[in-house]
């Protein structure tokens, strides 16, 4: 049974408190239209657990969840011939976005160049140089190892 945050609303939206458009549902998942549509069809995909981001996962819970998503986007995909590509976004933290603190996966279909969505990633290349590279590989890796 699944564990529940009284203050969270996409636990109410679960539970059938708050309404929502599921487009998929099953024992593990929920997914259902972002009331925003950035695009038409833009689709959360929440795990039906109570997991606050991508930090408190554990591997089974991460499989259950990523295992459904390209299901849920083909369907999308499919429900419109004019869907040209999709983007996925997870935010981990008010920092990275993130405004609803129960972990959630946006599936936003893209249409056009013009379709009001857009994702910016500053390229620093000349900010680094092998040393540099060399020293956020190495404190990454020893990580895995703690």
């Amino acid at each position: 049974m699944p564990q529940f945050d009284d203050n969270c609303v996409f636990c109410k939206i679960i539970q059938g408190k708050i309404p929502s458009y599921p487009v998929y549902e099953d024992d593990e998942v929920l997914a259902f239209l972002d009331i925003s549509q950035a695009t038409p069809g833009h689709t959360l995909v929440i795990p039906k657990q109570h997991i606050q981001d991508i930090f408190t996962f554990d591997a089974d819970q991460a499989g259950k969840v990523f295992a459904r998503i390209p299901k849920i986007a083909r369907a999308i995909q499919a429900s419109d011939n004019n869907i040209k590509g999709m983007n996925i976004v997870n935010d981990n933290g008010e920092l990275a976005y993130q405004s609803v603190f129960h972990a959630h996966f946006h599936l936003i279909p893209r249409y056009n160049q013009a379709d009001d969505f857009s994702i910016h990633f500053g390229n620093h290349t000349q900010d680094y140089d092998q040393a540099k590279y060399e020293a956020l590989q190495a404190n990454i890796q020893n990580q895995f190892k703690a």
